[in-house]
């Protein structure tokens, strides 16, 4: 990975030393194992803070369209195949314009999930934690193992279907195999398994521990609305406090605000400080919108969301 990083900063560099972009939105190695962070190099110079590596886990589409006042240059962004499908989704809803993106295209294995890699140590502190090819070597005080990173991915980066860019300017890497991917039905499988009731049950359970910090909320690219139903006052949609309708009206209603358009990149889950499966709540609408419209979100920039229009055909049956 180290290879890519460099291909990055180099990248990146020559990019802004030359004008064409007036940022490079990628990724920081952070001062806590397993936490590198969002970046923004102005500077050829500051270029050389990029990097890359298993912990790069935000969907760094999210700062396409939430740059400081004042900044409206062409930017370019570091962008794996979920973030790329989240441009494409930003690019089709005229969030912004793709003459104003270049991508630095990364093909992606998957990330690692730090929560999994801490649960192999309990009670011990991880000092730090590198790549040694597939394995990472995790240290703390009085020991260092050695783990595979197979082991402990991200629950995404398991069944994602599409971890080549789908939209690229340069490539930092070959690009992998088109049959790289899992198996994405394999999420909403556990859901469809339970009855409406059991269903129910599971999802209350699964949202008991929310705190409503809206951390799933705030690194969603899909969420740019100006104010939030959350937010809203007159009318108030949904209630602040953390009763369980309220609660369970939140996690509804951004469900279904993501129907054919959410790309499964699983950056609500990584945010999320309570660990909760934020996914499963979008994993069968995703499935439906699938089957029902063959259609997949952010793959393609010229096919036309489902959602977005009306056809006297459309499937019907589930209405009653």
């Amino acid at each position: 990975m180290e290879a890519v990083a460099e291909k990055i900063r180099e990248a990146a560099a020559k990019l802004l030393s030359e004008g064409k972009v007036d940022c490079v939105i990628g990724y920081a190695q952070g001062t806590v194992p397993m936490r590198d962070y969002p970046y923004f190099a102005y500077t050829p110079e500051e270029a050389q803070n990029l990097t890359w590596s298993p912990f790069c886990c935000n969907n760094l589409a999210n700062f396409l369209i939430r740059r400081p006042k004042g900044e409206i240059g062409k930017v370019a962004i570091v962008a794996q195949g979920c973030v790329s499908r989240s441009i494409v989704g930003l690019i089709k809803e005229n969030q912004i314009a793709r003459e104003d993106v270049y991508i630095l295209g990364v093909p992606s294995p998957g990330m690692v999930d730090r929560r999994k890699v801490a649960e192999r140590f309990p009670l011990k502190t991880i000092t730090e934690v590198t790549v040694d090819g597939e394995d990472l070597i995790v240290k703390g005080n009085g020991f260092e193992e050695r783990i595979s990173q197979k082991e402990v991915r991200r629950d995404n980066c398991y069944t994602c279907v599409q971890r080549n860019p789908v939209i690229v300017d340069e490539m930092m890497a070959e690009e992998g195999p088109s049959d790289w991917g899992g198996n994405i039905d394999a999420v909403a499988a556990p859901w469809e398994k339970l009855e409406p009731a059991q269903r129910w049950e599971a999802f209350i359970d699964e949202v008991d521990s929310c705190i409503r910090c809206y951390a799933c909320r705030d690194a969603c690219p899909l969420c740019y609305c100006h104010v939030c139903f959350v937010d809203e006052s007159m009318p108030q949609w949904c209630g602040k406090t953390q009763d369980e309708a309220d609660v369970a009206t939140f996690h509804i209603l951004r469900a279904f605000h993501c129907a054919g358009r959410c790309t499964d990149c699983g950056a609500c889950e990584s945010a999320c400080p309570q660990g909760i499966k934020v996914r499963r709540f979008t994993s069968k609408i995703e499935k439906d919108v699938r089957e029902l419209y063959g259609y997949s979100p952010g793959m393609d920039l010229e096919e036309t969301p489902p959602l977005s229009v009306y056809r006297p055909n459309d499937p019907q049956e589930f209405i009653k």
